[in-house]
């Protein structure tokens, strides 16, 4: 059996950390297309963890200046998606963060999701995903979404690789358990 590791990585991996590479030396044609290559990975990830179409576009935003101004401190390219996912997932924590203050000083009450049986796929997946605690959510966008591994989900999140792995196996179970209409 061949280990992650050691594989040789596909050629849109090595794409990207030249990508980097050349981002870091100031070349902004690079950073134009690793931007082109990353946002709609991001912008989707964003839209899951938040639940919100108008607040994801901010974060992502955010993201990418923050990926944009520390960049350079990069030392590994190789890692560009793990490091990129967690200044994402700090900035979607950020804005949740600032959208429960404001609810708290409006004194808003926000709804529940609706309890109707979706009648599409897709609708029942993103419903599933919506049910899932965040962090549980985050992990499984992480993996089922994005490919990302246990090791990097974890490096993500700052967290233990069993921690990481039981967040994904309780994800898995719950979104079992919800699409196949098991009341769990």
């Amino acid at each position: 059996m061949t280990s992650r590791k050691n594989a040789t990585p596909p050629a849109t991996q090595l794409y990207d950390e030249w990508l980097v590479v050349m981002v870091q030396s100031g070349d902004r044609a690079a950073a134009n297309q690793l931007a082109r290559r990353w946002h709609p990975r991001l912008a989707r990830t964003a839209q899951r963890l938040l639940g919100d179409a108008e607040a994801a576009p901010a974060a992502v935003q955010e993201c990418w200046i923050a990926i944009l101004r520390g960049i350079g401190r990069l030392r590994d390219p190789s890692r560009f998606a793990p490091w990129a996912f967690g200044i994402l997932r700090r900035r979607c924590a950020d804005h949740i963060r600032s959208a429960q203050r404001a609810r708290a000083h409006v004194g808003e009450l926000t709804g529940e999701p609706s309890d109707q049986a979706p009648a599409d796929d897709a609708v029942a997946i993103r419903h599933a995903f919506a049910a899932l605690p965040t962090d549980q959510r985050f992990a499984a966008q992480l993996f089922f979404v994005e490919g990302l591994t246990l090791a990097e989900i974890a490096q993500v999140q700052g967290i233990p690789l069993g921690t990481a792995k039981t967040r994904l196996f309780h994800a898995r179970q719950k979104l079992k358990a919800a699409l196949s209409g098991d009341d769990t």
